[in-house]
């Protein structure tokens, strides 16, 4: 972490200096705002977050509540979602407060009588060992929200969540620098029940399945609902079911189904009862199933084991469907090429689905993450516009897959044990499927931010188009092994990864030359860093040599990979690094030992592979992300 570089700082380095908008940022909500975000869920919060970190952007985020979330109802934290946590400087803690998924255990009738149930399987969560570094957890929404909320509170622009607001409607008028007109109800306070009128650059609906936002520019959830009910609680129970504190899939003999899930604080656990199948012509009435009900179900389907309910933190009913919108802004088909977008919509406000999967909060939480820095970057100037109309292209898609995979997944677990034809066919999708939940199977197409897969071969680790997987390294400067993608915060910058050649520093090789371009040519991407800024400030250069930090002379590193930085001009060494000999990382991530670069966009993904010739490509690709002029604010 790098916080002495402005002068000495005696307290907790994660609070950033106040710069920018955060400088007498005001209480109330400005008429004029560059980002509105409405809705502090998951999606919304995370957008909010990595917003924060551009102090020349003035962004809100309202949420019609009058606080913060007590009681939120996801719960499950992919691997990706911690990883993504690492950027944002909390990850190691929300481990530490979590529930860690190793294990998922499958219980099914005993054949020799299946009125009682015994456990059959177990399943790794991560069978190969190799899908991440990073749990599985699982830890109240509510926590992950003020994580945050920290994060906002200590960055430069000191940004906190604008409580008891809520959304009415919008108007995109095309006029103006602020040609979004947004219409608020104070819902608490003072004003409660009188209307506010803001005028803002952008708009972004983070505001659930039943988003006002995705409303008022006429999309609509298209889907099918399965007419299977399902009972959810979070329980504090005495029970002789053995598995009580592990992950469980339960299927039983006299139908119905359960799936288990353990909480964190070493007592709580949420169980989803299966309720069985639902008259089309309900009416909803399955809604009003009580807790009594739901306990005796599970009674029922955990026999020959009881479960005793002693406090009853949460419940609901609900049926599983399954929605995904058209579009996710407000462009409408026909106009796309002719205009940008200005309001956006996210998370369940764009696709709907079972909760069973664990998806929903990961999920919209990355939809949050792709659209929060590309409004950075053109707020701030980093960037053309068209940016923008990449979110919709490239999240769609991803929805489009999870909405899939639920339904998959969702028809096996209400299945009843006689009706599959493999008995083991439930664990194995789980297993077989395991990269997908975990949150890494997502893969961008080529697009104007995803470059073909040319020179993929090149490294064939990192596939392109989808995200950095970190591997060990050691850094030079210090002796220290960690993970190189830990290395990489949630900062808006574009990480270029140069995988020298078998040369040793200070030696000519295509590595030194590329240093030399990189650093002093007029097409290189760091030449659009604005004036004055660190030379760092928009991209972050790292070097990792093939030899061992040892074998790596630290004074002969070229300079590029050495920046200046603060308004000490204090030499930035932490960007050299060695590997690791217990896990070489040209070998896990099959880098070619002639030297590549690897582009990293500021969410985390693989952007672009290229051999480290390929100077004019580079420059190619970067060209029309970065706005002409570079009289951007920093």
């Amino acid at each position: 972490m790098q916080f002495h570089h402005h002068g000495y700082v005696s307290g907790d380095p994660r609070v950033q200096a106040a710069a920018g908008v955060g400088i007498n940022r005001p209480t109330d909500i400005p008429d004029e705002v560059d980002v509105l975000i409405v809705g502090s869920g998951p999606a919304g919060m995370l957008a909010a977050a990595q917003l924060s970190q551009f102090p020349g952007v003035t962004t809100r985020i309202v949420e019609r509540r009058g606080g913060r979330l007590a009681i939120g109802q996801a719960d499950g934290i992919q691997a990706r979602s911690v990883e993504t946590f690492q950027a944002f400087g909390f990850a190691e803690r929300i481990i530490a407060e979590a529930y860690r998924i190793t294990e998922m255990a499958f219980w099914k009738p005993d054949p020799a009588d299946p009125s009682r149930i015994i456990r059959t399987a177990r399943a790794l969560d991560d069978p190969t060992g190799d899908i991440s570094e990073f749990p599985h957890l699982i830890v109240n929404q509510a926590r992950v929200l003020d994580y945050f909320a920290e994060f906002m509170a200590n960055s430069p622009t000191r940004m906190s969540p604008d409580y008891g607001y809520e959304f009415r409607g919008l108007e995109v008028t095309g006029e103006g620098d602020y040609p979004v007109t947004v219409t608020l109800l104070h819902t608490a306070g003072t004003n409660e029940g009188q209307e506010r009128v803001v005028r803002a650059k952008y708009v972004v609906g983070a505001d659930g399945a039943r988003s006002k936002v995705r409303e008022s520019i006429g999309c609509t959830l298209a889907g099918d609902q399965a007419n299977h009910a399902w009972g959810v609680m979070d329980v504090l129970a005495v029970t002789d079911f053995p598995d009580i504190r592990t992950k469980c899939a339960i299927q039983s003999g006299t139908g119905g189904s359960i799936l288990l899930i353990p909480r964190e604080g070493g007592h709580l656990f949420r169980m989803y009862v299966d309720l069985g199948e639902v008259d089309r012509n309900d009416n909803r009435s399955v809604r009003n199933t009580t807790i009594e009900e739901i306990i005796a179900k599970a009674n029922e389907i955990l026999h020959p084991y009881t479960l005793d309910v002693r406090n009853v933190a949460w419940h609901s009913v609900y049926e599983v469907g399954h929605r995904l919108t058209d579009r996710f802004d407000d462009v409408l088909p026909e106009e796309r090429g002719t205009r940008t977008p200005r309001v956006f919509i996210t998370g369940d406000a764009c696709h709907t689905h079972s909760a069973k999967a664990g998806q929903g909060m990961n999920v919209s939480m990355q939809d949050g993450f792709n659209l929060a820095w590309k409004l950075g970057h053109v707020l701030e100037g980093r960037s053309p516009e068209s940016l923008l109309s990449t979110y919709s292209a490239e999240r769609q898609v991803v929805a489009k897959n999870l909405i899939d995979f639920d339904k998959e997944w969702s028809t096996l677990m209400a299945k009843k044990p006689e009706e599959f034809e493999d008995p083991t066919e439930l664990e194995n999708f789980y297993v077989n499927t395991a990269e997908f939940p975990a949150g890494f199977m997502t893969h961008y197409a080529p697009s104007p931010l995803i470059a073909e897969p040319t020179h993929q071969s090149l490294a064939t680790g990192f596939t392109i188009g989808k995200r950095f997987k970190s591997a060990p390294v050691v850094r030079v400067c210090d002796t220290n092994p960690l993970q190189l993608g830990h290395q990489a915060k949630a900062d808006g910058r574009w990480r270029i990864y140069v995988f020298a050649d078998a040369e040793v520093a200070g030696a000519q090789s295509p590595a030194a030359d590329f240093a030399e371009w990189i650093a002093n040519a007029p097409d290189s991407p760091l030449a659009a860093t604005p004036s004055g800024a660190d030379r760092d400030a928009w991209f972050d250069v790292k070097v990792i040599y093939q030899q061992e930090h040892t074998s790596v002379d630290i004074g002969a590193v070229p300079e590029a990979f050495k920046p200046q930085v603060g308004p000490f001009k204090l030499t930035y060494l932490e960007n050299v690094y060695g590997t690791d000999p217990s896990a070489d990382i040209f070998e896990l991530r099959g880098l070619d030992r002639g030297g590549v670069v690897v582009v990293v966009r500021p969410d985390q993904y693989v952007a672009n592979v290229l051999p480290l010739t390929a100077t004019t490509e580079l420059a190619a690709f970067f060209a029309p992300l970065l706005r002409s002029g570079r009289t951007a604010a920093v």
